[in-house]
């Protein structure tokens, strides 16, 4: 038996998902920006996808562009808003994803991009008064940058209060939403936001796009230059079976929204009931009121075989993860962890969820960790 808990890192395709894109592959081949009657099929085609996007978010059509994923999203959003628009600080938290942090960083020494971040809590939550205080004592063009959900440990952000924050003090505002989209209603008409991400494999689409929201009052120009693709906003010919994929992957997350959350929550829920019942000083990561319900984040306590326990799931047949999957090669401490000060002698795993799992999977994970750390009968024995 083979189990998959990571799929805050990817997720599998679901097959309705494969039939769109196959369906396309064998039938449409036409350079979107041809002219003849193949290339106008296909250009018919992606346009029917951003319609798609645009109605799951409640954005108009000309307001989303599609891109290679949420990296590359992210990036143009930042890079934009320092090059177009003026900003000339950034803020945003320590425990951002890193293509957040890494292009700050890179924003600060390349262009002078004064960089602040806001406090967090032990349990991720940003501090929103402190936020407010930031915007208030500077007359410099800010753009915030905070993501919705934490890919580690699931705490959710205010949105709606992030963005009223934002426009009291004219601010702009991007938010990295891969976690979130597809899992939680967004409606960028009601949010009121400049810049929003997302990516096809977080919610069983294909890997290498996703899309960017912008804002139809927020004008930047192209951030890769070439052909007149995307509305002359991204050069280079689209991803046309990738574009179909995400647009039909989206529509099945909204559509079964309440269904899958009800069924994930659940899955979650018997978890985090199950590791309780069955181990000594279980602990959770992240705030466990307000939660991205795809991601547990679980902290073990110190024992002699911490250390091997990613290797011997993995060995057992349970994939999940010790972090982000982005830091890629040998296990890395967290920025993340390090951030919410989280206990170093700890060993912590994130268990992550779709509605493709089930109970037996999860009762399969435990009767694993069962002979790998020493459970609440060993201690009373």
């Amino acid at each position: 038996m083979r189990v998959y808990f990571d799929n805050a890192a990817t997720t599998p395709l679901d097959p309705i998902v494969i039939e769109a894109m196959t369906k396309v592959m064998q039938e449409n081949f036409g350079n979107p920006s041809s002219i003849h009657r193949e290339g106008r099929t296909s250009r018919s085609i992606i346009e029917k996808a951003r319609k798609v996007i645009a109605k799951c978010i409640n954005a108009s059509i000309g307001e989303v562009f599609f891109t290679s994923g949420g990296t590359e999203s992210s990036n143009m959003a930042l890079k934009c808003s320092v090059r177009d628009l003026g900003v000339q600080r950034i803020i945003t938290s320590q425990m951002e994803h890193h293509c957040v942090l890494h292009t700050v960083e890179s924003l600060e020494k390349s262009d002078g991009v004064v960089v602040e971040y806001v406090n967090i809590d032990t349990c991720g939550r940003i501090d929103y008064d402190q936020l407010n205080s930031l915007l208030e004592n500077s007359d410099k063009k800010t753009l915030v940058s905070l993501m919705h959900a934490n890919n580690e440990i699931g705490t959710v952000m205010n949105m709606d209060k992030i963005s009223e924050i934002c426009q009291v003090h004219d601010a702009l505002f991007h938010s990295d939403t891969v976690q979130t989209m597809g899992h939680f209603p967004i409606d960028v008409d009601k949010l009121k936001i400049n810049f929003l991400t997302g990516a096809a494999h977080k919610f069983h689409g294909p890997k290498g796009v996703g899309f960017i929201y912008i804002n139809g009052e927020t004008q930047i120009k192209p951030y890769i230059d070439g052909g007149a693709q995307e509305r002359n906003m991204r050069g280079g010919t689209e991803n046309f079976y990738g574009i179909v994929g995400l647009a039909k992957a989206l529509e099945l997350a909204v559509e079964k929204m309440e269904e899958k959350h009800r069924h994930i929550d659940g899955l979650r829920q018997y978890l985090k009931n199950k590791l309780v019942e069955n181990f000594e000083d279980i602990q959770f990561n992240g705030c466990q009121e307000n939660y991205l319900y795809t991601v547990l984040s679980v902290s073990f306590p110190p024992h002699p075989k911490s250390d091997m326990m990613m290797l011997n799931l993995d060995i057992s047949g349970i994939s999940a993860s010790g972090g982000s999957a982005c830091s890629s090669g040998a296990e890395k401490g967290s920025h993340v962890l390090e951030s919410i000060q989280a206990t170093t002698d700890r060993k912590t795993i994130r268990f992550s969820f779709s509605h493709f799992n089930t109970k037996e999977e999860v009762d399969f994970l435990i009767e694993k960790l069962k002979s790998m750390i020493v459970t609440k009968k060993e201690v009373l024995a």
